[in-house]
């Protein structure tokens, strides 16, 4: 146990970046999913394809090969960034498009009559969506948005393996550099995931039982 407790610096440094990680990813696939989601029901055809493309494309796409063409491609076209900027993006890329189905299902739940007296009352296709529709939806969304981030948590890991030491890197170093006590290195990783998850899943909880809209 001795032993255990002299490596929680560097399981704490690994936990950091794994939380940067998920906030820094979490928040740009948020802005970038609302957007994307808006775009779906925009009423410009080519807004709505791009969106449709981006949603089938991203999401279907391995998130190991999205980190290959980050890491490797990216730099041979010229793109010059840490590798730890290259993991946001790669993530960043991967979670928006199941933030903005996401999205798109709680904007489906929208009574149409709302944009329609949104409408009425002057409000252009941006106001509407912005002040009316998509608070709304946030609100509908809250459950499969928190599982999301959720899985970012978890996907966060696969940059340990495209040179950013989160907190997966640490844990398979300390691992190999502890062969005797591999079991408690990887208890103590399974619960710092944990301490992410948890209180995601709390927190969402919480908030549907004060935000949520009944359909």
């Amino acid at each position: 146990m001795e032993q255990l407790f002299t490596l929680m610096p560097e399981f704490w440094q690994g936990f950091q970046v794994t939380l940067l990680l998920l906030v820094v990813s979490g928040v740009c696939a948020l802005i970038l999913g609302t957007l994307i989601a808006a775009m779906r029901i925009s009423p410009v055809a080519s807004l709505r394809g791009f969106a449709a493309f981006w949603v089938e494309i991203a999401r279907n796409t391995p998130l190991t090969l999205v980190f290959i063409f980050t890491a490797f491609v990216l730099p041979m076209l010229g793109v010059r960034a840490p590798y730890l900027i290259l993991a946001f993006v790669a993530l960043t890329y991967y979670t928006s498009p199941f933030i903005a189905e996401a999205l798109r299902s709680g904007i489906n739940g929208v009574p149409i009559g709302q944009a329609e007296a949104a409408r009425s009352i002057g409000l252009g296709f941006g106001q509407t969506v912005s002040l009316v529709v998509l608070p709304q939806a946030f609100r509908m969304t809250i459950p499969p948005l928190i599982n999301v981030f959720i899985a970012l948590t978890k996907n966060t890991s696969v940059a340990g393996g495209f040179f950013v030491v989160e907190l997966f890197a640490t844990t398979r170093q300390l691992a190999n550099d502890n062969g005797n006590i591999v079991l408690q290195i990887l208890f103590t990783a399974a619960a710092l995931y944990l301490v992410i998850t948890v209180p995601l899943g709390f927190f969402a909880g919480q908030l549907e039982k004060r935000w949520v809209v009944r359909r």
